[in-house]
């Protein structure tokens, strides 16, 4: 009987001892182990807009390096507020990220008079993904028929026809709808506001007619400009664009009235606050890398957008300062969302 006592007694003891192991590694071995399912990136828009644009650039590059899928899901509305605070909400393990923009994250908290979340405290910055001029865009037809081929001649147009004009947005307090506020009150001219559920279904809008202009980014509106279908006027940033250098900025185009305009996107990866720094960490590096293979850096900067993949630091610092460039901006515009 002693036999089989020793030998069941070294038994427990190992399994004791294993047991023991498994739970010391267990938190290591489980941040290891990320992702071992399908990540979620929400764009807080409609498809076909720039930040659905940018997160399908990344997301197969994504999936590809983590051996998991990384899986777009678009929900849509309040300026990208409600997918915002999805994200925001959401456990903080790694598998729900946010494709962020200036307005989730720098322009919402001085537009809105109740914010769901706050854009600092409630996230984890990964990486600035891309920056983007804005480009002035008008209905191709529509301007042939009323002679305008400049911003000056829009500017004449619009304050000989108060309240004529329709500007189509992809949301209340997205860098495209103030964008187009500021351009108002630069010039003292009047457009109805129609914000829509992302760029996507505003740019069919202003090509149907629906519309008359809209300060879109300029990756959405790139093929139908080029396609013919949009008339562009001028870039919204304080420089051309490399994409189509010979489109004057709307500083150049407009006269002393619009000097200093500038209103430039950008989009950047997020997590919920309290993530592993480690997944942070990882997915930072894997983004940099896909933003700077030829073919996807190529796409993007062919389209007008400029990669990034810059370190959380640097993106949570972008972010800071960001806020404080928009609220003057917000607060001179008179825009506001209640």
């Amino acid at each position: 009987m002693t036999q089989p006592f020793k030998t069941g007694r070294r038994m427990a003891m190992a399994a004791l001892a294993a047991s023991a192991a498994a739970l010391l590694a267990g938190p290591a071995a489980a941040q290891g182990a990320w992702p071992n399912k399908p990540v979620r990136i929400v764009v807080p828009f409609a498809p076909g807009g720039t930040t659905d644009i940018l997160a399908r650039a990344i997301a197969p590059e994504l999936s590809k390096a983590f051996g998991q899928q990384f899986v777009v899901e678009n929900r849509a509305g309040a300026g990208g507020n409600i997918g915002a605070d999805l994200v925001a909400k959401a456990p903080n393990d790694g598998y729900t990220l946010l494709m962020g923009t200036v307005g989730t994250q720098s322009i919402n908290k001085w537009l809105y008079t109740r914010m769901p979340f706050d854009p600092q405290k409630d996230f984890a910055p990964i990486t600035l993904v891309a920056g983007v001029p804005n480009v002035m865009v008008v209905n191709t037809e529509k301007a042939a028929a009323r002679n305008i081929r400049t911003v000056d001649d829009f500017v004449k147009y619009a304050k000989a026809n108060p309240g004529k004009l329709n500007m189509a947005s992809s949301g209340n307090g997205t860098s495209i709808h103030l964008a187009g506020e500021l351009f108002k009150a630069m010039t003292g001219t009047y457009m109805t506001h129609f914000p829509y559920s992302g760029s996507g279904p505003a740019l069919l809008a202003l090509v149907g007619g629906d519309m008359d202009v809209m300060f879109d980014n300029l990756p959405s509106s790139m093929q139908l400009i080029k396609a013919g279908k949009l008339k562009a006027l001028a870039v919204t940033s304080s420089q051309r664009s490399a994409a189509l250098p010979e489109l004057p900025t709307v500083e150049q185009a407009g006269g002393p009235a619009l000097k200093g305009f500038d209103a430039s996107s950008w989009f950047g990866l997020l997590a919920p606050a309290g993530t592993s720094a480690d997944i942070v960490n990882r997915v930072q590096q894997e983004t940099a890398k896909a933003l700077n293979a030829p073919a996807v850096k190529e796409r993007l900067l062919a389209n007008g957008a400029i990669p990034s993949g810059n370190t959380p630091a640097e993106f949570a610092k972008l972010i800071d300062a960001e806020l404080k460039k928009w609220q003057p901006v917000v607060k001179a515009s008179g825009a506001k969302v209640d």
